[in-house]
C-alpha cells in the first residue's frame, strides 16, 4: 500500500533510527557518540535529519519494542531514506524485511552482533543469522572502518558495492600535558568483558613494582557483575591506591582525564575501529592496544611511517605487561612514540569527513532504482 506524504526523493531527508539510550549519560559508548554526531552534522552536508529513539533491549528486544519499531517504519512515506543503527536493526529482520521494498534502508554496523564477548554459542549463531538476513535486505550497509567493511562482505556474502565506509572522526583537542611523561595510564571504555579491563588489571599487577597509576573511565553494562569482579581483583592484588574507577565521564571531566594521560590503554577482544584511540592520538597521547580487527587502522601511522603506539596480541595479559615494562622502562621508546603520536595527530580526519562519507552513501541510496534493490 502506498503511503501518503512528502517522499525523500523531493528533498534530502533521512529518518535515523537510534537505540533508545543514545542520549543517556550513564550509558556512553562509541556507537552512541557516533550516532549523535552524524545526526548533528548531516544537516551541514545537505540532509534534514528526523531522529527516532527506539526503546528496547536491542538486539534481543521484547514484542512491544518490535511492534513500536514496526509501527514507526510503517508510517514513513514510500521511498523514504532510513538509516538504522545496527544494534536496533540487525537482530529483527522480521521487522525490516516487510519494509525493504518500500523504503530505502541503510544499516550502520558499529559491531557485528555475534562479536560481542561472552555470548552463548547458540545465541551468537542466531544473532549472526538474523544480522545476515537484515543486511541482505538493506539497500546500503555502512561500516566504520575498512577492516569492518571487508569483514561484512566476506562473512555475510554481501555485494562489495553495497558496503560503504564512514570512519569516525576526531575533534581537535589541545595536546595533553600528561603526568610525568610515563606513569599516567588511562583506559576509556565501557566496562564490559569485550573491552578486556580484566586483562589490563592482571597486566598492571605484574608490573606492580614499577611506578604508575591507572584510571579506568567508563560505565558498566546492565549486568554490573563484571565491574564488581574487577574491583575485587584490584583489591586482592593490593592496587586500590593505584587504580581508580571513575564511572562514565564526558565533556570537561573526560578532557581532564585525557590531559593527565601519558599512555592510553585498550585491551579489547573485538573492535571495529576504536574511537578512543583517535581521541587519544588527537591529543598526542601514544596508545598501547590489542592488535585486533580495526584497531591498527585507527592507530595508523605518522607521516614518517612510524606507529604511534604498541600493539600486542589480544587475550594475553603477559603481552600487555611486557609492553608496559617497555614503556615504563625505556625513555627513548617513550620519546619515539610521543613523536609518532604528534605526527599522527596532524593527520586525523574530523567528523565533517564522516558526515561527508555518510551523505554520499545516502545520496546514492536515494537515487538507486528499485530494480537494483
Amino acid at each position: 500500500m502506498t503511503r501518503t506524504g512528502t517522499t525523500a526523493t523531493a528533498e534530502r531527508v533521512v529518518h535515523v533510527v537510534l537505540p533508545g539510550d543514545v542520549d543517556d549519560p550513564a550509558a556512553p559508548s562509541g556507537g552512541n557518540t557516533y550516532d549523535r554526531r552524524v545526526c548533528r552534522d548531516l544537516p551541514a552536508a545537505g540532509w534534514r535529519v528526523h531522529p527516532y529513539a527506539a526503546h528496547g533491549s536491542w538486539p534481543r528486544p521484547d514484542a512491544a519494542a518490535c511492534v513500536g519499531l514496526a509501527q514507526h517504519l510503517a508510517q514513513l512515506p514510500d521511498d523514504a531514506v532510513v538509516l538504522l543503527d545496527g544494534l536496533v536493526a540487525c537482530g529483527v529482520p522480521e521487522v525490516l524485511l516487510p519494509e525493504a521494498d518500500r523504503l530505502r534502508l541503510a544499516v550502520l554496523v558499529h559491531l557485528p552482533l555475534a562479536d560481542e564477548t561472552g555470548l552463548d554459542a547458540a545465541v551468537a549463531a542466531e544473532l549472526d543469522a538474523r544480522e545476515r538476513r537484515t543486511l541482505h535486505a538493506a539497500g546500503a550497509v555502512v561500516a566504520t572502518s575498512d577492516w569492518a567493511a571487508r569483514r561484512l562482505v566476506a562473512h555475510h556474502g554481501l555485494p562489495a558495492a553495497r558496503v560503504h565506509v564512514a570512519r569516525p572522526g576526531a575533534d581537535p583537542a589541545p595536546a595533553a600535558s600528561g603526568t610525568d611523561g610515563a606513569t599516567g595510564l588511562l583506559c576509556v571504555a565501557s566496562v564490559t568483558p569485550r573491552k578486556g579491563q580484566h586483562l589490563l588489571v592482571e597486566a598492571l599487577a605484574e608490573v606492580a613494582e614499577l611506578p604508575w597509576s591507572c584510571t579506568f573511565v567508563g560505565g558498566p553494562s546492565r549486568d554490573t557483575g563484571y565491574a564488581d569482579q574487577l574491583r575485587r581483583r584490584v583489591t586482592e592484588w593490593g592496587l586500590d591506591d593505584r587504580i581508580t574507577f571513575t564511572g562514565p565521564r564526558a565533556g570537561a571531566e573526560l578532557d581532564a582525564r585525557y590531559a593527565a594521560a601519558d599512555l592510553l590503554l585498550l585491551a579489547s577482544y573485538a573492535e571495529t575501529y576504536g574511537m578512543v584511540v583517535t581521541e587519544a592520538l588527537g591529543r598526542g597521547i601514544p596508545v598501547l592496544a590489542t592488535d585486533v580487527d580495526g584497531v591498527p587502522e585507527a592507530v595508523g601511522r605518522a607521516p614518517d611511517g612510524s606507529v604511534p603506539g604498541l600493539l600486542v596480541p589480544p587475550g594475553r595479559p603477559a603481552a600487555l605487561a611486557g609492553a608496559l615494562r617497555d614503556w615504563l622502562g625505556d625513555a627513548q621508546l617513550r620519546g619515539r612514540l610521543r613523536e609518532a603520536a604528534r605526527g599522527r595527530r596532524a593527520m586525523l580526519e574530523g567528523w565533517e569527513m564522516t558526515s561527508h562519507s555518510l551523505a554520499g552513501t545516502l545520496e546514492r541510496l536515494r537515487h538507486e532504482p528499485r530494480s537494483a534493490r
